[in-house]
């Protein structure tokens, strides 16, 4: 693959979620998975908070975007079978750990773009997390090959999207829709469904995935940049997205550089490293960033559909519970959470582990 689609790719998602927040998203929230999926939530009924409810079109468009695009290039391939059930925990888990520090892995990107300095507390604690998370798959954790499933199977997502693509036209009177807070920041719905879409066409056709980018570092130190060519790439994209981003923000009149005040941002900051650790942790034992999840749920891969499905479980019991952090800080049972997640992550890593194994099959795909 020519290199220029990997800063395409970065150019496109930095630049895009600098427009969507100029015409109406909430600042340095352009785009969050965790975020909108919150709204996309409380949209549909599953929570009452009543300043989060908004069916987001840029997660749908990620998903058709992908699901369109696998389908041309003949990559949509029905699999699934690698514990479903404990994809869908730490999916869940993934959305609480996003919700406490105020941020998917994109929007972590797109704060410090926009010279919000706490928000590099979240990068150590990603980077922290994706570190722990090699350390269990370098050590035999695995779970379990994935294996041929029937087509209808994998449809489930994309054809979920689209039903929410037709609720968002539609407003049928069940769908709320925020008149203050948050869900009520948008930008217009043809630019997000616009922007969605060529986000999630290009992310299939690169494989666009912050934590795996990441991940290859530890993996290959120099050699990542000398002999592997795809995992360069996820590099040149993530590069690309921290410079058109950063541009972008200054350009836009967005780039507010300082560690106070800043837009879905406090001062809880152990929290904070704690959440994006857990982040970082769940990504590499499920191999992808929750943006990664959705972008393989679309292209047929039913185990990233499950995870899919328990980040929006997530997303709803953040509210419900009261977990996600606010500007005020990060409640308790917020605190408890994070905790609770990462020893249930630890728990996870140690049951499915074989000593002296190595770094399992289906971990090897794509890495060199």
């Amino acid at each position: 693959m020519h290199k220029g689609w990997f800063v395409l790719m970065g150019a496109a998602i930095g630049v895009g979620a600098l427009t969507l927040s100029y015409y109406g998203n909430p600042a340095n929230t352009g785009l969050c998975v965790s975020c909108f999926m919150e709204n996309t939530a409380g949209a549909l009924g599953l929570h009452d908070n009543i300043r989060m409810q908004y069916l987001r079109p840029e997660l749908i468009g990620f998903v058709l975007g992908a699901f369109m695009l696998s389908l041309y290039r003949k990559e949509f391939v029905p699999s699934g079978g690698s514990s479903p059930l404990i994809r869908f925990l730490i999916g869940f888990f993934l959305i609480i750990g996003c919700t406490i520090f105020i941020g998917c892995p994109v929007k972590m990107v797109l704060r410090l773009t926009s010279g919000d300095l706490g928000a590099l507390i979240g990068l150590v604690g990603l980077i922290a997390g994706i570190y722990i998370g090699l350390e269990f798959v370098e050590n035999g954790f695995q779970l379990g090959e994935p294996s041929p499933q029937p087509r209808s199977n994998s449809l489930i997502i994309p054809l979920f999207m689209a039903f929410l693509l037709v609720l968002l036209i539609i407003e049928p009177s069940f769908v709320y829709k925020s008149a203050k807070g948050s869900g009520a920041l948008r930008a217009p719905m043809l630019l997000s469904l616009g922007i969605g879409l060529v986000i999630g066409g290009l992310a299939q056709y690169t494989q666009f995935c912050i934590t795996g980018g990441i991940a290859r570092i530890f993996l290959w130190g120099p050699r990542e940049v000398l002999n592997c060519p795809r995992s360069t790439g996820l590099l040149i994209s993530l590069g690309s997205f921290f410079v058109f981003a950063t541009v972008a923000s200054i350009l836009t009149g967005q780039f507010n550089p300082g560690l106070q005040g800043q837009p879905s941002s406090n001062d809880s900051y152990g929290w904070a490293f704690l959440g994006m650790m857990m982040v970082g942790f769940g990504s590499i034992l499920i191999r992808g960033c929750p943006m990664r999840q959705l972008i393989a749920s679309a292209q047929g891969d039913n185990d990233a559909g499950a995870a899919v499905m328990g980040m929006f479980a997530g997303a709803a019991m953040a509210q419900n519970w009261g977990l996600a952090g606010t500007p005020a800080g990060t409640p308790v049972a917020g605190q408890v959470a994070v905790l609770t997640g990462l020893l249930l992550m630890i728990v996870i890593g140690m049951m499915n582990r074989r000593r002296g194994y190595g770094i399992a099959r289906e971990y090897q795909v794509g890495l060199d």
